[in-house]
């Protein structure tokens, strides 16, 4: 059947879709963007149907996109390669001989001569421009070298990634050009260290809640800043902020007043800027955190970051572009886990055995190496897709952090698990590590609130098409290629048949993988679509059935980056390329089996049954703010 006009008007409109989405979700869909054309020398506003070449986006509409992660891509040039590997060895030699990740986390901070070492080695600009004092690294050669740090000490790594990762980004990205030539320098030295300021109290994942204001002084040369910040990262002795603070807006088109959130750059130099004492935590102890205090600030006009009222655009540039790179400091840490872990199962003796001999142990190992492979990959594909000009990587980039994040956690759960009471210890390391490991599901967007970005986004996406569709119904004759290309496609679903995407591009041995996964592709398409159809602009309620569609997004996605890395490996007769071709191979016929599993259960109304029992239990616990259910003896 095709998709009615009743049917389609229920399906969420961008902007309805967006105002339902949690705030830190709200990114514009890019289906279709309108640009302005000269024609008979006036302007007027033209519809540009942009192609999205996002793998991810493209999935929700059961499209299989290839162009950004077939071939596995590798943009560095001979220069830039030279370039690192000059960094690589001395950096690797300070984190081994030079730091002390155990002292720093007893003390609490970063030790001084490590914090004046990595100031030499230029770790505070990676990636600013040389004519900056930067470093000038490409987000491919940030990776690595972050993949780095995160193989030996996370709480420097918070200290280094809060800097610049999204510290100064803001002003990199966002800034113009005398704003760059007055701070970057600076931060780049590390002479100043630069924070982001987003997190209040009341405003969590929910950005919008912002109270910080920021009002305007008559004369119009300053703003005048109060409010405050908590959890922040270097927030105890950083000089330079970026701060997110409602502003009072004017609707050009209306006349009409509102608060909308700007970016501010502000300097504890100007007064009025102060923090409370550093924070006890969990994990990550090395690095310092704080609340920040903003009391009368005056914050010069031209201190404000792209222009005013967009600080919720510059939030979300920066977050997005930086999250790749937790991807590359985790799988350094994985590397860490898995070693410690090979090295005790190797040595270890058993019932007159090598514990590696034991299948347990072996699933273990196994398992562990195949997060670290994915995890990897995701890292450097996404670097490369920016690198190489890509806007369209905003969802790859926030699965690959929450893959990352809960990959870490698992791999050096499971090396404790191998070591066993020798993992428990201080002295073995795993201790620290996993500690430090627990904040990464939850700052810089939750895990749980990118897995609806996922899901929400790519569905709005999917409903621009079905949109489309119903447009082409109002002049069938004019439009007849796409509405008989759809009914084609809706007719075979009817019958059961799907016409899976091929797959080009990928090595003969992983063929049938590629089978696979063009298969459940096609069916995560068609769920998509299904759900859109039912649910319309209230699927933004249906978070039990979005988070099984944001994993099924993620296991495709890894799987497909593993597919095109495995492929180029065979292709180039790597060394290590069987082993790759292994893993691969695992990981896809076993993903494909969640994959089902989940779309299965959006559908199902046996799931859908238990869905409305956990909302029923969870609702029941919540009323009586404790255990429900009585005690076993009574009393």
């Amino acid at each position: 059947m095709f998709v009615t006009s009743k049917l389609v008007r229920a399906l969420p409109k961008p902007a309805l879709f967006k105002e339902n989405l949690p705030i830190v979700c709200r990114l514009q869909s890019t289906a279709a963007q309108s640009k302005t054309v000269e024609k008979d020398g006036h302007k007027e506003k033209a519809a540009a149907q942009e192609v999205n070449k996002s793998f991810v986006m493209n999935l929700f509409k059961g499209a299989t996109m290839v162009d950004q992660v077939i071939p596995y891509p590798y943009v560095l040039d001979e220069e830039q390669r030279e370039t690192l590997e000059m960094l690589v060895d001395p950096t690797e030699k300070f984190f081994n001989e030079c730091n002390d990740a155990a002292l720093n986390d007893s003390l609490e901070k970063v030790a001084d001569d490590t914090m004046e070492g990595l100031k030499g080695l230029g770790a505070f600009g990676l990636q600013v421009p040389t004519e900056l004092g930067g470093v000038g690294l490409t987000n491919t050669q940030y990776a690595r070298m972050v993949e780095i740090v995160g193989g030996h000490d996370l709480g420097v790594g918070i200290t280094l990634g809060a800097h610049q990762s999204i510290g100064f980004k803001a002003i990199l990205i966002c800034g113009n050009e005398e704003q760059k030539a007055k701070y970057l320098p600076s931060v780049a030295s590390g002479e100043k260290l630069h924070v982001f300021c987003l997190t209040e109290p009341t405003s969590g994942s929910d950005a919008g809640s912002i109270r910080s204001r920021a009002v305007l002084s008559e004369d119009g040369s300053h703003y005048i800043l109060n409010g405050s910040k908590i959890w922040i990262s270097n927030g105890g002795f950083a000089e330079i902020f970026t701060v997110f603070a409602q502003t009072e807006v004017i609707d050009k088109k209306t006349g009409n007043k509102r608060d909308k959130v700007t970016a501010f750059i502000v300097e504890r130099a100007f007064g009025g800027v102060s923090n409370g004492a550093p924070e006890k935590k969990m994990g990550i102890k090395a690095s310092n955190t704080a609340e920040v205090y903003f009391e009368d600030v005056k914050i010069p006009v031209e201190n404000v970051l792209s222009e005013v009222g967009a600080g919720f655009k510059v939030a979300m540039e920066v977050l997005n572009n930086g999250r790749f790179g937790m991807a590359a400091a985790l799988s350094g840490t994985m590397r860490y886990s898995i070693k410690k872990a090979l090295d005790f199962a190797t040595t270890r003796t058993q019932f007159g055995r090598r514990i590696d001999s034991f299948g347990t142990i072996q699933e273990k190992l196994a398992r562990m190496a195949m997060y670290h492979y994915i995890t990897e990959s995701m890292a450097f594909m996404i670097s490369s897709n920016m690198d190489s000009g890509s806007k369209d990587y905003h969802l790859e980039a926030a699965i690959s952090k929450v893959f990352a994040s809960e990959a870490a956690w698992t791999v050096t759960d499971e090396a404790i698990q191998i070591m066993g009471g020798m993992g428990f210890m201080k002295d073995t390391g795993l201790e620290r590590v996993m500690r430090d490991l627990r904040i990464f599901r939850i700052f810089e967007g939750t895990n749980d609130i990118l897995r609806l970005f996922v899901a929400l986004t790519g569905l709005q996406f999917a409903g621009a098409h079905l949109r489309e569709l119903q447009q082409a119904l109002k002049n069938p004759a004019a439009n007849m290629g796409l509405i008989f290309g759809e009914g084609t496609k809706r007719a075979k679903r009817a019958i059961g048949f799907v016409d899976a995407p091929q797959i080009e591009g990928i090595h003969p041995n992983l063929s049938e993988s590629a089978a696979i996964l063009s298969r459940a592709i096609k069916a995560f398409g068609y769920t998509a679509e299904g759900m859109l159809m039912k649910y319309g602009k209230n699927v933004v309620e249906e978070q039990f059935l979005l988070n099984r569609l944001a994993n099924s997004a993620i296991d495709l996605y890894a799987s497909i980056v593993v597919l095109s890395r495995a492929s180029r490996s065979l292709n180039l007769g790597s060394s290590s390329a069987s082993h790759e071709e292994k893993m691969t191979k695992v990981w896809i016929s076993e993903a494909s089996d969640r994959i089902q599993l989940n779309l299965t259960a959006i559908k199902s109304s046996v799931a859908h049954q238990n869905f409305k029992d956990l909302a029923a239990i969870s609702k029941e616990l919540c009323d009586k703010g404790e255990i429900v259910t009585e005690r076993p003896l009574g009393l």
